[in-house]
């Protein structure tokens, strides 16, 4: 594993017209409420990884059953379209988005819960059983380029050409406002483990694939337990979307190849994300195929089954090198928390 240790805010240039990401946690909290599916996820300890990685314990946020959709994404998509039917101006409407995993599964889920159609454009990468799990949510499903990328500029160019409501989950200069408010849907999982968690943790690791989740929950990490824990970002070496960007100085699209991580296979950075965790997040990590994998196994033998993207910040965890460890603060005495972000395939 890479890891990158920095000493915040990283300056990164092109970014002074972004927002930071939202702390504002009490809407979301309130909206999602009032889903008949809501229901507050776990925070479990989990002892057998805590031993594995040689640490005191490790606290997981288990997002697998979040709203029937088995994924933290459920918090996202859909509380923007709640928040756009509180006033009017969901019904009707036809929402459309590229999706590399469950922020898709989310817009089909919110848009026909609220009166909505909803197109989801996938890769020709995705498996098939992705592709008929959008349709049984209610979704168009249109596969469109060999990457993530290639899909969103396929949604973007309908959205344009069919007068289409676009709701990605990544953000880009003139693109703000709505991945600004599903990024505060994220808020509502990081306020119930701050509230869950019996003490500060030590440490949090949060994966990130355009870095939505990592970037919520850290901007909310810091307004509540200040700079007690250090706030580590994993994304896959093959994808380092954040961790380039940061080295970079300014946003940049990275290369490589096709990840395991679906879901974190990004190569571009939400602009919101970057400009949150250059300023919140302590260190970027690189993971290896193998090490994903082996973080996913691990979750699994613990009687947490995911998959590689849903357990990278546990991979991230125990794939520190002792000197790596060292240089991030984390010993015998450390406390840990990460999110399990998504049920198994």
């Amino acid at each position: 594993m890479d890891i990158l240790h920095i000493t915040r805010p990283v300056p990164v240039a092109g970014l002074e017209d972004i927002p930071l990401p939202s702390i504002a946690a009490q809407q979301p909290q309130t909206l999602v409420a009032r889903c008949p599916v809501a229901a507050e996820t776990p925070l479990v300890s989990v002892e057998a990884i805590a031993v594995e990685a040689s640490v005191a314990q490790v606290w997981v946020k288990d997002e697998r059953g979040r709203m029937g959709l088995g994924s933290f994404k459920a918090l996202g998509a859909a509380y923007v379209i709640a928040h756009d039917a509180s006033r009017g101006a969901a019904s009707g409407q036809t929402y459309v988005t590229a999706s590399a995993g469950n922020h898709g599964m989310s817009v089909a889920a919110g848009a026909a819960a609220f009166g909505a159609a909803s197109v989801v454009y996938i890769a020709q990468t995705v498996p098939e059983a992705f592709a008929l799990r959008l349709a049984e949510q209610g979704a168009t499903v249109v596969r469109e380029g060999d990457t993530y990328e290639a899909s969103m500029a396929a949604a973007m160019q309908a959205a344009q050409d069919n007068g289409w409501a676009l709701l990605s989950d990544s953000s880009w200069p003139g693109y703000i406002e709505r991945p600004h408010r599903l990024m505060e849907g994220y808020l509502v999982l990081m306020a119930e483990a701050i509230a869950q968690m019996p003490q500060v943790p030590t440490h949090v690791f949060l994966q990130a694939g355009v870095g939505g989740l990592a970037g919520a929950c850290a901007a909310l990490i810091r307004d509540v337990w200040g700079d007690a824990p250090q706030i580590i970002v994993v994304e896959p070496e093959v994808a380092p979307a954040l961790h380039g960007s940061v080295v970079a100085g300014c946003p940049i699209e990275s290369s490589g190849p096709v990840s395991e991580m679906g879901r974190l296979d990004c190569k571009m950075p939400s602009l919101i994300a970057l400009k949150g965790l250059a300023r919140d997040a302590d260190a970027f990590a690189l993971i290896s195929e193998v090490e994903g994998q082996a973080g996913a196994g691990t979750a699994m033998v613990a009687g947490l089954p995911s998959t590689p993207s849903g357990a990278a910040g546990i991979a991230g965890l125990l794939a520190l090198s002792e000197a790596q460890r060292s240089e991030v603060g984390i010993d015998a005495t450390s406390v840990v928390l990460c999110v399990l972000s998504e049920a198994p395939e």
